[in-house]
């Protein structure tokens, strides 16, 4: 599968606008990413929106979830 050089400058111009509106998110990438995802970490998101409804999942980090992750940075 080839990859549209344009969509990538689209997504880069669009990811740039997203960290100038929430400057924190990258900074929280990156010290997760420093930190490491190890085996049994769990991952929690939480949404709630403008009305007050809360939606809240995790999940439990596997080892075949790691190796998914190593193979799609091996990929890059």
């Amino acid at each position: 599968m080839a990859i549209n050089p344009m969509k990538l400058l689209q997504f880069k111009t669009m990811w740039d606008e997203f960290t100038n509106r929430h400057p924190k998110f990258p900074q929280f990438i990156t010290a997760v990413t420093q930190h490491g995802i190890t085996e049994g970490t769990v991952i929690e998101v939480s949404v709630t929106t403008p009305e007050g409804k809360n939606f809240t999942s995790n999940l439990k980090v596997t080892a075949e979830d790691i190796a998914a992750a190593k193979s799609l940075q091996d990929a890059q």
